[in-house]
């Protein structure tokens, strides 16, 4: 269930500024967000999915880390990212 390389350099290059930016960390919270919403799809249909469910559970947790870590280091840019992707906070 892993996402296809083409989607995951556009995603880089929008949020991480190229496709080579692959550490910065919109970049990588807009990863986990892409990733998290393709497993939360897969499980609405295979709702014994063990193992995705718990992967999905770590995909939330690194993310609230990373948003938190940006949080304290530059408001500015946490308020833009999670403007960016929707995200409830």
């Amino acid at each position: 269930m892993s996402l296809p390389a083409e989607t995951i350099k556009k995603i880089f290059k929008e949020h991480g500024g190229s496709e080579k930016n692959t550490g910065s960390t919109e970049a990588q919270i807009a990863l986990f967000t892409k990733r998290i919403n393709h497993i939360s799809g897969h499980l609405k249909d295979n709702k014994k999915d063990v193992a995705s469910s718990r992967a999905l559970v770590q995909l939330v947790a690194k993310r609230k880390s990373l948003l938190k870590y940006l949080a304290q280091k530059d408001i500015e840019r946490y308020r833009k990212i999670i403007d960016k992707l929707k995200l409830r906070k």
